[in-house]
Order: C-alpha cells, then structure tokens, then sequence
C-alpha cells in the first residue's frame, strides 16, 4: 500500500498539473504519515538534500553562464562559429548547433543554451527565410549537447545521486565525446532537412576573417579549458571550477568586452538566484521522495523485476533506456536524475554496467526528454523564443529526435564511447 500512496499521489497530482517540487514533497509526506513515521522526516532529508557542498557548483555555472551571455562572450562564439560552419548548407542551422556545442562547454545548461542561443539565432534565422520550425527544433535539440560536455549541472547531480562514489571529472571526461557525436548527428540532419527545403547557405568570408573571430572569442573558449583542465587535473574540484568560471566571466565581461553594466549585472545575479531556488526546492524533495523508495526498498524490487525479464545485458539497458524515455515525458531532468540514479545504479551496477558510462547514457536520456511534452522545459523555451507553438514544433521534430535516439543507442551499446577518454586520463 505505502508504494501505492508513494507513486500514486505522484502520478495524481502530476496529471492535473501541479508543479513537480510540490508533486515529490507531498507524496512523500502522504506515505510517511502512512508509515507512521515522524513527519520531520521529510523536512530532515529535504535540507541533507540541498545542504551538499558539491551542489555550490550548479548556482555558479548558472551564474557564469548569464554573465557571458550579458558580457557579449556569447555573441563572439557565434559569431565565430557562422565564419566556420555558415558556408555550409543550411549555413544559419549549422552555426546554430556549433555555438550551441561551444557555449554548452562553457554554461553547462540546456535552458541557458535554448534561450542564449536561440535568443539571437532563431530570429536571425527567421528573417533569412528559415521557417521558424526548424530553426527551432535546430535549437533545442542542439541545446541537449550542452547537457554532455563540462561543466554539465547533472553530471554532478548524477554524482551526488550516487552517493558521491562516482567521479564528477570522469564524467566530465566521459560526456565530451558523446556530446561531440550528438553535434555531428545534428550538423547531418540539419544538413538533409535544409537541403530538402531548399534553405540557403552563408557565403565563406574567408580564413582571415574566421582567424580574426577566433580570436575575438578566444577568452570565451578559454575558459571551457580552464573548467575541464583544471577538475580533469585535479587542481581545482568542480564547484571551485564554477566560482572561479564566475570570476573569469565577469572579469572578461567588464575589462575585455566592456559590455556589462550594472543593471545587466543586477539582473544576471537575480536571474541566478530565482533559477538556484527551483532547482535546489525540486532537489530537496526529490531526496526525501529517494530516501522513502530506498526506505521500501523499490532498488531490490527493480533488481528483481528486470532480472526476471532478463540477465543480459543488452537487453537490461534497452528496458532502462524505455524506462527513462518515458520517465523523460513526465519528470524535468533534475529530480529524474535525483530518482532513477539510486534506483538504477545498483540495478546496472548489478549486471556489470560501469557507472561512469551509465550515468552518460542516464543525461543524455533525461536531455532528450527535455524537448518532449508535456514536460519538456527545453522544448517550451524554444517555443516561447522562436513563437511557435508545441504542436507546431512536434509536426517535424522528428528527424532530430531519430538523430538523438540513434546516438543514444551508440553511446548504449559501444561503452569506448563513453570510456575510452577517461582511460586516456588515469
């Protein structure tokens, strides 16, 4: 009864609509007053949830990530990755997904990404004769790139969901060639689906004038450097890695652009803030709503059921792949991570899955459901920029979904993918 009051209350009060952070507090709270247990229990794992220092490291990024969209750093990788890829065919498309690739190296958020990105391209876009369709479905789903290169916010999540045993600079290491992938999957099909519209490409402005971008974006690439040098070397961790990403951006934004003021400052440091509480509201709760399915003992259960669909491996991750695509429906990314992780683990770990590549394989299932309703924070985000609405979108999203599903089951099922760079760094 306590997994039906547990579940149940969930799936009930997120089907008429109720914001997630509330969805997960109060289902636990109905089954702790079922099990008889104190209801303080529920506020004790909602503050150990947030009260993690590594978690200091997702309102930094958040942070860094607003300040080099307002300091103009954004700008200038756009601007550069037009000169390198705009030459191509369905020239605007391309460069959207190559900035989205280089400022996701440095936001580590998809929304940020969405909205940065997609802020400047999708109008651009528009008034070149780009139906606004696809320069959003481009957009959002080049913004899941974002969410496998460092300094990614739910690569550290994934960590401390596992109880901090896994480490957040292999997973940064682990993400970059699946990331890397994913941009090319997308370059192709934006390619295909631009040819067949008949979408025009840029005209080349030459090497000197790509060099010249490259050097006007030069201080924003740095600092991609700097995050995943200094946590892959050990020098720095990653939540030291995101105050010091904060500190870099303002200084470049201030004394080597000179494009932030002190009302885009304010509004960069409010903007943090209001998406810092969301994010650390939904996570508190998803901890206590864990902390009851570990109290039920809901991983046994799992272990059990998939086993008895079967030992193989490969099957065991084709189950948990259509479990998380349809978890990704209905659940925002971060308290999905938060949930499945404690419960998946010991089911993957169980059948000699490493948990550096499922936690890739976990992100990049979790991204794709950020572009699919009704829950898909990325998806509105793109909408909401590009002026289209969700249904509109959906008509022709697929080819980018079929690319994104098709390099899930590559990152799945050829673990070097995910591996191999992180062996290279022992």
């Amino acid at each position: 009864m306590a997994y039906t009051i547990l579940f149940g209350v969930f799936t009930l009060l997120m089907l008429i609509g109720t914001p997630i952070a509330f969805c997960l507090g109060i289902a636990s709270f109905a089954t702790v007053l079922y099990l008889g247990l104190p209801p303080v229990v529920v506020f004790q794992q909602l503050n150990s949830g947030m009260n993690v220092f590594a978690m200091m490291a997702i309102p930094f990024f958040i942070f860094a990530g607003d300040l080099m969209v307002r300091g103009g750093i954004a700008n200038r990788l756009i601007q550069f990755a037009a000169g390198l890829v705009g030459h191509l065919r369905g020239g605007l498309g391309q460069v959207n997904i190559v900035a989205s690739t280089l400022f996701g190296g440095i936001s580590g958020s998809a929304v940020a990404d969405a909205s940065a990105v997609g802020g400047l391209m999708i109008p651009q876009m528009a008034k070149r004769g780009y139906d606004r369709d696809y320069a959003v479905n481009v957009t959002v789903n080049a913004a899941i790139i974002a969410l496998m290169v460092p300094p990614s916010h739910n690569m550290i999540l994934y960590s401390i969901a596992a109880g901090g045993n896994v480490s957040v600079a292999d997973l940064f290491t682990a993400g970059i060639i699946p990331g890397l992938l994913l941009a090319l999957a997308l370059m192709v099909t934006a390619y295909v689906v631009a040819r067949r519209r008949g979408y025009p490409s840029e005209p080349f402005p030459g090497f000197a004038k790509v060099f010249y971008y490259l050097l006007a974006s030069f201080p924003g690439i740095v600092l991609i450097g700097i995050i995943f040098g200094g946590v892959r070397s050990g020098v720095f961790t990653a939540t030291e890695s995101s105050c010091i990403a904060v500190l870099y951006a303002f200084l470049v934004a201030m004394l080597v652009y000179r494009e932030l003021d002190w009302t885009g400052f304010v509004e960069a440091v409010m903007g943090a803030v209001r998406t810092t509480a969301m994010v650390l509201l939904v996570i508190g709760m998803a901890a206590s709503f864990g902390w009851l399915m570990a109290f039920l003992q809901v991983q046994a259960l799992m272990i059990s059921a998939i086993g008895a669909i079967s030992e193989n491996p490969i099957i065991v991750l084709l189950v948990i792949n259509i479990i998380l695509l349809i978890l990704g429906t209905f659940m925002d990314m971060a308290p999905m991570v938060i949930i499945c992780t404690p419960v998946l683990l010991p089911v993957v770990k169980a059948f000699g899955i490493d948990p550096v590549h499922f936690g890739v394989v976990m992100i990049l299932n979790a991204g794709i459901g950020l572009n699919t309703p009704p829950v898909g924070t990325v998806l509105f985000v793109g909408c909401a920029v590009g002026g289209i609405s969700i249904r509109e979108a959906m008509r022709t999203i697929w080819p980018f979904f079929g690319a994104s599903i098709a390099v899930l089951m590559a990152v799945t099922y050829i673990p070097a993918l995910s591996l191999w760079l992180p062996s290279v760094f022992k």
